[in-house]
């Protein structure tokens, strides 16, 4: 219970913050190019590798790491974990499964997408 509550905490900061800051964007950049969720993309993958290398190198209470990990950074973005796992199999040496995860990610993900606003303008 204390782990789904942690990550919860982080869930809910890092939610209310990604709509806050890209409502904040959107505000000052307009709408003609989705700046908002750009910036909690890149920023989200920037802050989560940050952290996994710092926490790699300090190995900080487990608690931290679902707090601002899964927590935080999975409620902001989940582009990060997309991010930090594809260099993660790159750094490792494992370059078939880096362009399969890559190609297959972005080529599901915008099948998925594209089905759902089909289905979803039928209702």
């Amino acid at each position: 219970m204390e782990t789904m509550l942690i990550i919860g905490a982080g869930g809910f900061i890092g939610a209310n913050v990604r709509y806050l800051l890209a409502t904040l964007i959107t505000r000052y950049l307009g709408s003609h190019f989705p700046w908002g969720t750009f910036v909690i993309n890149a920023s989200g993958s920037l802050l989560l590798a940050l952290f996994a290398a710092w926490a790699t190198a300090h190995t900080p209470d487990p608690r931290l790491r679902l707090f601002v990990a899964t927590g935080f950074c999975g409620a902001y973005t989940t582009f990060s974990t997309y991010s930090v796992e594809l260099l993660a199999l790159v750094q490792a040496g494992h370059l078939a499964a880096a362009l399969q995860y890559l190609l297959l990610t972005n080529l599901v993900c915008l099948g998925g997408a594209a089905l759902g606003l089909a289905l979803g303008s039928r209702l």
